[in-house]
């Protein structure tokens, strides 16, 4: 629940959600800024496939161990500086991985990188909590979420353009630079909307509001195998389930390519849906089983069935859309488990549990693609969104009780 008292004007909740969409979306697009590129950077520094993959593996370790931490660094320090400075981390990350004169030099500067992604979600959700009022969560959470997907979906169309015209990957890198520090100056610009509001007096002696004491709850540990079951399912649909798909339904390389995009883009209409749908929080966990049904319904056709390249497609479109629609709810369940006062703690520790079922499912999905096990790779996510279901229950049952709605 908001800590506003009175209705807050739309424009005011507008310009908040947009500044906290907009840096989340960079978060994102970061995220994705070098995969695309390691086909440069395999030729500039001569190194192979597993060396280039470790890239990515120190971003996901330093935002792992980064992100716990950076929720106490929120509660203690305030989101705005805290936004403020992982932007920077990624611009100076960037800034340096395009001046990097030796492959073992980006190592640094991803670890730089994965430092500055720790931050968005402990801040991003300790800013749209207390500043959003309570009727438009849903929509906030929903133009969060969707910022994230168009992040990603933007990042490779941006690095590799930049890198084919100019026939330069460090140019491409220095405009992602470039572009960072324009997001940084527009949240510089607009920090007082970003700005969280003091707790009230008395909210520290709730339980788990102080210190450490808010890992004693249950509703803590069972988000974050939540979010380390989410982002199982989730690493393996933008690592290797659309070439999985094109191994077990005969479809060719380039139409393979378009699968994560249609995934993407209909996860973010989804999205949109979705916040619509969770206006009354109480329908949140109904919501988000409904879309992660959805989702593993998709994933055991794939798996089971054989389909032509149209309805590999479709069926692309339709497991994002589900995803998209459970995103809000989703977001809102963890919101319904925090206690008053420890927001960016909570959220850094649940949320840290994304980046350690990223870092394994890539390994995991992997060795699956290896042994040629294309089927085995979509019962893995089928099976993923099935438990999915049963944590989120288990986090609606740990969860504070909810308010009745408040009319818009």
């Amino acid at each position: 629940m908001s800590t506003l008292a009175a209705p807050v004007p739309l424009r005011e909740d507008a310009t908040t959600i947009g500044v906290v969409s907009i840096a989340h979306g960079i978060s994102h697009f970061c995220q994705l800024i070098v995969p695309p590129l390691f086909p440069w950077l395999a030729a500039s520094f001569a190194v192979n496939n597993t060396q280039l993959g470790l890239l990515m593996s120190v971003f996901f370790v330093f935002s792992c161990v980064g992100q716990a931490a950076a929720g106490f660094v929120v509660d203690r320090y305030g989101a705005q500086r805290v936004l403020m400075g992982g932007l920077a981390l990624f611009a100076i990350a960037a800034a340096g991985l395009a001046a990097s004169p030796s492959f073992p030099v980006l190592f640094v500067f991803m670890a730089m990188a994965g430092l500055g992604n720790c931050v968005f979600h402990p801040v991003d959700f300790s800013i749209l909590n207390d500043r959003v009022s309570a009727p438009r969560l849903g929509h906030a959470y929903a133009a969060h979420g969707l910022s994230g997907n168009l992040g990603w979906a933007l990042a490779p169309l941006f690095v590799v353009g930049i890198t084919t015209a100019s026939g330069s990957w460090r140019i491409a890198l220095a405009s992602v630079a470039l572009l960072v520090l324009a997001v940084l100056l527009m949240v510089w610009l607009q920090r007082e909307r970003v700005t969280v509001r003091a707790a009230h007096k008395g909210a520290g002696h709730a339980e788990g509001s102080s210190g450490f004491g808010f890992l004693r709850l249950a509703a803590v540990w069972s988000c974050f195998a939540f979010f380390f079951v989410y982002s199982l399912a989730l690493g393996g649909v933008q690592t290797f389930a659309p070439a999985a798909a094109g191994k077990l339904h005969g479809v060719d390389a380039e139409r393979v390519a378009i699968f994560l995009s249609t995934y993407m883009v209909c996860a973010g209409i989804g999205m949109v849906l979705g916040g619509y749908l969770v206006r009354d929080p109480r329908r949140c966990i109904r919501i988000a089983a409904a879309g992660f049904a959805i989702a593993a319904t998709v994933a055991l056709l794939m798996a089971l069935g054989h389909w032509s390249p149209a309805v590999v497609l479709a069926l692309f479109g339709i497991m994002g859309l589900g995803s998209g629609i459970a995103g809000p709810s989703r977001d809102l369940l963890v919101k319904q488990a925090t206690p008053a006062g420890a927001t960016g703690r909570v959220y850094g520790v649940v949320y840290s549990g994304l980046d350690v079922g990223t870092m394994l499912a890539a390994v995991f999905f992997g060795m699956l693609m290896d042994a040629g096990n294309y089927r085995g790779v979509w019962l893995a996510m089928a099976a993923s969104l099935g438990v999915l279901i049963l944590t989120a229950v288990n986090v609606r049952r740990n969860a504070r009780p909810m308010a009745a709605p408040v009319a818009a």
